[in-house]
């Protein structure tokens, strides 16, 4: 079964009021067994036009748990956490390779 990443985009507007919601997130990221792969941190465009602001990628056992995870009633309280402390917060879902890393 391949694994599943979520990565997000987002642009904080209220870093004190996003605070909240990067304390909450993670507990429920563990509890449908994500990791975070990447939380932010240096980054820059390497080719196209794409500029974001701060990056994260979570990695999920498989698409199903991702999907559980985004639709479960804790995750829902979470995002409710992050409301208004962001100009936009956009994420994808993409199932990975499955097949042995060489």
């Amino acid at each position: 079964m391949a694994v599943a990443y979520a990565i997000v985009e987002m642009q904080i507007t209220d870093p004190e009021r996003y605070k909240a919601y990067m304390a909450a997130a993670p507990a429920v990221v563990k509890a449908f067994g994500g990791e975070y792969v990447v939380r932010g941190g240096k980054h820059e465009a390497l080719e196209g036009d794409w500029q974001p602001h701060r990056v994260a990628i979570v990695r999920f056992p498989s698409y199903e748990q991702a999907k559980a995870f985004y639709d479960s009633e804790a995750y829902v309280a979470v995002r409710a956490k992050r409301k208004g402390a962001t100009e936009y917060f956009n994420m994808v879902l993409v199932e990975g390779v499955d097949a042995p890393v060489a």
